[in-house]
């Protein structure tokens, strides 16, 4: 059983950055890979990115490459996303999740485990 935390999100002009964080309990962390994915309102929960177990691969949806950067650092249970050159279209709720296994999955159905949601609001 995992237990995801989010937070960091906020409200920001276009043009500035953010940092998500994402925290979980238990001693497991590194046996699960990571995802940040996004809602905004009428539409589908999209991935973001994701990370493998040992972060040595990473996803990123096109619309965010170049300037977001996913990240995770097993000995404090974190994962995160830095959030740079913020666009009014990156306004959604975001969600940690976590997969049991080693590889990334853009699929949200792969994913056990899920945080309650940090709001980024980005302001034109």
């Amino acid at each position: 059983q995992v237990q995801l935390v989010e937070s960091g999100g906020g409200l920001v002009q276009a043009g500035g950055s953010l940092r998500l964080s994402c925290a979980a309990s238990g001693r497991t962390f590194s046996s699960y890979a990571m995802g940040w994915f996004r809602q905004a309102p009428g539409k589908e929960r999209d991935v973001v990115a994701a990370i493998s177990r040992s972060g040595g691969s990473t996803y990123y949806a096109d619309s965010v490459k170049g300037r977001f950067t996913i990240s995770r650092d097993n000995a404090k249970n974190t994962v995160y996303l830095q959030m740079n050159s913020l666009k009014p279209e990156d306004t959604a709720v975001y969600y940690c999740a976590a997969r049991g296994g080693a590889y990334v999955s853009t699929e949200s159905y792969r994913y056990d485990y899920w945080g309650q949601g940090t709001q980024v609001t980005v302001s034109s």
